[in-house]
């Protein structure tokens, strides 16, 4: 699996960003957001129970993510088609603020390492990616057990005071000074 320190592979999926068939579908590749804090998280596959409890989640806390200027993606081994359909048919995820990209040939979940070998879907994974394209965490779980996308923006925060920071810090907390 591809892992901290590590640059981000190169991909071109196609996103779906809106429920209009004329407009929903969307380039992007790895330049999309160059400069921008990026976090990826894979879901093994739409119309499921488990994933529309994190994307939703996810979604609830995009504009937290934006004032922190990283760009939210989600992805998983359907096509563009199947998330727009699961984001028509599924409440809570019809007004998503991130793309939903299509990663159907499973080129970049193989290329994280994150394609499940017994499965053959991407698994629950997650990836900040900082300015320079480079993995400053990763988060994996079982395929049972969704997420907290709290963490992640707590990670976040973290990763953004360039500073160590101890157990449980939280915004605004103290950072540890090197003695």
């Amino acid at each position: 699996m591809s892992g901290v320190g590590r640059k981000f592979p190169e991909f071109s999926l196609t996103g779906v960003i809106s429920n209009d068939m004329k407009s929903a579908f969307q380039p992007f590749t790895h330049e999309s957001f160059a400069g921008k804090w990026q976090v990826f998280f894979f879901w093994p596959k739409d119309f499921t129970f488990v994933c529309p409890t994190e994307i939703a989640a996810f979604g609830k806390l995009d504009k937290e993510f934006r004032a922190r200027d990283a760009q939210l993606f989600g992805a998983s081994i359907d096509s563009e088609f199947v998330h727009l359909a699961w984001r028509r048919e599924k409440e809570e995820l019809r007004n998503l603020p991130f793309p939903m990209l299509a990663d159907i040939k499973r080129e970049l979940s193989s290329a994280l390492g994150i394609l499940d070998p017994d499965a053959g879907v991407a698994q629950r994974a997650t990836f900040i990616v900082d300015p320079q394209g480079v993995i400053r965490f990763v988060y994996v779980t079982d395929l049972n057990v969704g997420r907290n996308p709290e963490e992640v923006l707590r990670v976040l925060d973290a990763l953004q005071t360039d500073e160590l920071c101890p157990c449980n810090w939280q915004a605004g907390d103290d950072t540890l000074k090197a003695a």
